[in-house]
């Protein structure tokens, strides 16, 4: 005799499958669960949340760094001695381990929003776990070798605060729903009123942050000032290769006001044009001078410097990713650059009625022009034709003495100094790295009547976030990016920023209430039924569906007489 137990009629569940098969690798009906999740389960949640926070600070980071891409590089080629976009296995690494977190994060909440048990595969434990690790040895690493770049953070939340505050209030918003169902659906008072409190007290802390946003473009746009002049640092970098006489010239088709370069001196006392102590980066020394690839740039004569190919690696390395657009006429400019002399750089600015700001290196003390390098780079100034009053010069040895022979230079400090030090030292403008100066400061340089020069600039938020904030001239290496932002990307009154923010907050407190009385009436009502008479009554409402059919239980007994 066989007898049956009394069959239950299912509904496919194929969405609810995927999220626990994906998530846990629990495909079945029956592997499934509604109970509390484990303490060890919960313990792997909170890290997975953790590195799914480490990643999107990650990923903020390099997104907005994107503006230093170049400076990194060369930190490490520094560091290596050899040229390669280090940024690139960063941004895949960060790209991909994101993408694998977040993904594992919307299951996550898919299971906390259906009152399914979390129970992460070891597999995804592996790969959370690698992810965490490998984010944290990439910050370790940065900070060790471009500590100072953490300040792009703070900076670019003076572009971006007003809009990820929208974004967060959008995000925490949504996720009243899963904790309004958590809260519905909890038997224990004390966790409803945990879970209420702990939500609650991050919905007041999103609505009061824009206490603490502050942003130069928030402001009356008829107190914005004149739009901050362009120098080309290095030239145009990023269109011909570095300090050559091409890459200035593309700079002056850019519309530029300045033009900045790296100043060494030859052995023979010819000032020329090197960023790099060495040949090796940006010249082919390794085959004209194999011996000497490793020897400081200054102690090389003219005359060798002249048989050096300056453009060829510029091409080779693609070191911003623009080679591919060029043309072969560009291309083949390019291919023929050699090394610059000061002198050429301040004919061309001459003609072109354009100012100059260099970075003089002293050459070493067996260098024979060790002691006399300021004299000659006067020299090549004073010969060029370019008037003193477009030269910036920057060294602040013997400031006096180079007054002395050319009365007419513009006296500029790479050191950051009050704007009281420098009136009284004679000093007009200061050169500095964009992060060294604050806002406030800004102001009170432009008000010392202190022309405050930032580098490098070359993306359009920072070069607006400068603009707002009253700077004068930014130095780029991408004149032709800033060249297309004839106005700050956004410029926001007090009142329009005050009315979006209250405005926000109106919103997200009416649907986060609206959310909870819906949430607190659905679940009610389901309280009110079987789970199991829920399902076979609408099994029979809708027969004419297609069921699936499933025996939880078939039991044979007894064996046929």
């Amino acid at each position: 005799m066989v007898k049956h137990q009394p069959l239950q009629v299912y509904e496919r569940q194929l969405c609810l499958s995927c999220i626990t098969g994906i998530y846990g690798c629990r495909w079945k009906r029956y592997q499934r669960s509604h109970d509390d999740t484990t303490k060890w389960e919960l313990l792997w949640s909170f890290i997975l949340l953790f590195t799914f926070c480490g990643l999107l600070f990650w990923s903020y980071f390099w997104w907005e760094a994107h503006n230093d891409y170049s400076e990194f590089n060369w930190f490490l080629y520094n560091r290596s001695g050899q040229w390669s976009d280090g940024t690139v296995p960063i941004l895949a690494t960060t790209a991909a381990g994101f993408t694998y977190v977040a993904f594992l994060m919307i299951l996550a909440l898919c299971h906390v929003a259906l009152g399914q048990q979390l129970n992460l595969h070891w597999l995804h434990k592996v790969g959370v776990t690698a992810a965490l690790l490998t984010t944290l040895a990439w910050v370790i690493s940065v900070n060790q070798t471009w500590g100072q770049e953490w300040d792009v953070i703070f900076i670019s939340l003076q572009a971006t605060g007003p809009f990820l505050h929208v974004g967060a209030l959008a995000a925490v918003t949504a996720l009243s729903w899963i904790v309004a169902g958590q809260v519905a659906r909890a038997e224990k008072t004390l966790f409803q009123v945990v879970v209420l409190l702990l939500y609650l007290a991050g919905l007041l802390g999103l609505y009061t942050v824009p206490l603490y946003i502050t942003s130069p473009c928030i402001m009356d746009p008829s107190a914005l000032k004149p739009r901050p002049d362009v120098i080309g640092h290095q030239g145009a970098p990023m269109l011909a290769p570095e300090n050559t006489l091409w890459s200035f010239q593309r700079a002056l088709q850019m519309n530029v006001t300045g033009l900045e370069a790296d100043v060494a001196i030859s052995v023979d006392g010819v000032p020329f044009l090197m960023h790099d102590h060495t040949l090796r980066r940006t010249t082919n020394v390794r085959k004209v001078f194999p011996d000497r690839q490793m020897q400081d740039a200054s102690l090389f004569n003219w005359t060798d410097l002249q048989q050096l190919n300056a453009g060829q690696w510029f091409l080779q390395n693609d070191p911003f990713w623009t080679a591919s657009s060029l043309s072969p006429n560009e291309k083949n400019l390019i291919a023929n650059q050699s090394v610059c002399s000061l002198e050429q750089l301040l004919k061309l600015a001459s003609y072109h009625n354009s100012s100059v700001v260099f970075r003089l290196r002293r050459p070493p003390v067996e260098h024979p022009s060790h002691f006399t390098w300021l004299n000659d780079t006067l020299q090549a100034v004073q010969q060029s034709g370019l008037h003193p009053s477009l030269v910036m010069w920057t060294p602040d040895e013997h400031r006096a003495q180079v007054r002395e022979l050319v009365p007419g230079l513009v006296q500029t400090s790479l050191e950051k100094q009050s704007p009281e030090s420098l009136n009284e030292s004679g000093i007009s403008r200061l050169l500095l790295r964009y992060n060294q100066v604050s806002t406030p400061e800004i102001r009170d340089f432009y008000h010392q009547k202190i022309i405050l020069v930032l580098y490098t600039v070359n993306e359009p938020w920072l070069y607006s976030v400068l603009w707002c904030g009253g700077v004068s001239a930014v130095s780029s290496e991408a004149p032709h990016v800033l060249k297309k932002v004839p106005y700050p990307i956004w410029l926001m009154k007090p009142d329009e920023y005050l009315l979006m923010w209250v405005s926000a907050d109106i919103v997200s407190v009416v649907v986060v209430i609206g959310i909870f009385i819906f949430q607190k009436y659905r679940m009610s009502g389901i309280r009110s039924y079987n789970p199991e008479q829920i399902m076979l009554s609408a099994a029979v409402r809708r027969s004419s569906r297609d069921l699936n059919i499933m025996k939880e239980k078939l039991i044979f007994s007894g064996q046929p007489q």
